[in-house]
């Protein structure tokens, strides 16, 4: 899973979540620290609102909480989500020492670029992360 830092990163630069059944996440606020959700048709579901993305929580799993705005949660992209995130600009995944690299061509970069992390799904978010501040600077 990608790290809490990773996700708070893309987030902060501009990464858009558009909550979707399977994605996970976890509040930002409240007393469920640290706590992973994943939205499930059967459990947290996705609202459109006039305010925004709602979380609701059904049933008595987490009875205490109804619901949530999406902006007090923190995404935590999935690899898969994350390799589609890069689209055309990935290139391959392959192990690195202890660890993974991440290759992907950046619009208007000089040539392959590489993002070595601890799992794949940190070298994916790390390369994604670069996309993304490139693409809103």
């Amino acid at each position: 899973m990608i790290s809490v830092e990773l996700a708070a990163a893309l987030r902060d630069a501009g990464l858009v979540w558009h909550p979707r059944s399977g994605d996970r996440f976890m509040l930002t606020r409240g007393t469920f620290d640290g706590e992973v959700f994943t939205l499930s048709d059967m459990v947290v579901e996705a609202h459109e609102a006039s305010t925004g993305p709602v979380l609701a929580f059904n049933g008595t799993t987490e009875w205490a909480l109804d619901s949530t705005s999406a902006d007090d949660a923190l995404w935590l992209p999935r690899e898969d989500q994350l390799r589609e995130l890069l689209g055309g600009a990935f290139r391959n995944l392959a192990r690195d020492g202890a660890g993974y690299r991440v290759t992907v061509v950046l619009p208007g970069g000089p040539g392959p670029a590489r993002y070595p992390a601890g799992s794949p799904a940190d070298a994916y978010a790390t390369a994604l992360l670069d996309l993304v501040r490139r693409a809103t600077d």
